[in-house]
């Protein structure tokens, strides 16, 4: 199968929002007027990010979830994507698993490919997603402010923990390892959520590197400083009754572990009661876990106000 066969058959769909797609040597798109165009891109590498045998159905979802979670997090309506393959072998079964199961996402969120790349090499995986913005809307990292509520929304460590089972760092039972490995192959992108908080939210980001190292971009890009309550945050229901913050493996997936793609976002306390119908309309639980105050740095609290030393921030490709 030749590189060309291989693009037609696995990855060249109609496109009923796109001036020209997949086929030529580039695409051809319009952005409605009054909007701006949000861009991110995203690698998946194989041995790093993955395993090597991960089931391809549920690491096409994930290959575009995590760049779907780039626009939730900018408030961005997704539109068009691009993805570049480097395959070790052109397996008929694979690609038919793979595309599958990135194109059903794609569908759910109206997302069109439009091009991109294929080449012999190791397994890596790369997305370009492009999506639109209201001129003035986007949410940035940079416009936290003291005083505002830290929200987060789902649950933060769920990928972490099935993580720590696939490395035998922990045997989990059977409904909280369906849960956690759910999780972590296949994510679902707060993209709807990202839209409702368009005009109510002051800063946010997505959780992919873990709470604290997440957190810590949005504190730095606002020159503010924030106290996180651990009692708070939502946890795992593996970890959910044991709520002491000396438990090692809980703190290390929920405030570092990871790969949660959840949107951690602050907003003023005045809009308390709108982010609630925000959570029941879209049945998604948010919850209040800090608050933005002046400084520097994060400060995590125990229930009776003491500080916790933390051991780790999150995950850094090169530390």
């Amino acid at each position: 199968m030749s590189e060309f066969d291989l693009i037609r058959r696995f990855f060249t769909r109609p496109t009923s929002n796109t001036i020209l797609g997949v086929g030529d040597d580039a695409a051809l798109m319009r952005v409605n007027p009054g909007m701006e165009l949000a861009v991110s891109t995203d690698m998946l590498v194989g041995g790093t990010h993955f395993y090597l045998d991960t089931d391809p159905r549920q690491l096409g979802h994930k290959t575009l979830a995590v760049n779907l979670s780039d626009l939730a997090a900018m408030g961005a309506q997704p539109r068009w994507a691009t993805l570049s393959l480097s395959l070790p072998q052109a397996h008929d079964d694979w690609l038919q698993a793979f595309s599958e199961g990135f194109f059903a996402l794609a569908e759910q969120h109206s997302v069109e490919l439009v091009g991109g790349d294929t080449t012999r090499g190791p397994l890596n995986l790369s997305v370009t997603i492009m999506g639109e913005v209201p001129q003035g809307k986007a949410l940035r990292r940079s416009g936290a402010q003291v005083g505002d509520d830290i929200w987060v929304s789902g649950v933060l460590g769920e990928a972490a923990l099935g993580l720590a089972h696939l490395q035998e760092q922990v045997m989990l039972p059977e409904g909280a390892r369906q849960s956690s490995l759910a999780a972590l192959q296949q994510p679902q992108p707060r993209v709807a959520l990202g839209l409702a908080l368009r005009d109510i939210a002051h800063s946010a980001i997505d959780v992919s590197d873990g709470l604290l190292a997440d957190l810590k971009h949005i504190l730095d890009s606002s020159a503010v400083a924030a106290e996180l309550r651990y009692d708070r945050l939502p946890k795992p229901a593996y970890f959910a009754s044991n709520s002491d913050e000396t438990d090692a493996l809980a703190q290390d997936c929920v405030l570092s572990g990871g790969d949660d793609y959840e949107l951690c976002f602050t907003a003023p306390l005045a809009r308390r009661e709108e982010i609630a119908v925000i959570a029941d309309l879209l049945h998604v639980p948010l919850t209040r876990i800090g608050s933005i105050v002046s400084g520097q740095g994060c400060k995590l609290r125990a229930a009776n106000g003491s500080v916790i030393k933390i051991a780790r921030e999150g995950y850094d490709h090169f530390a």
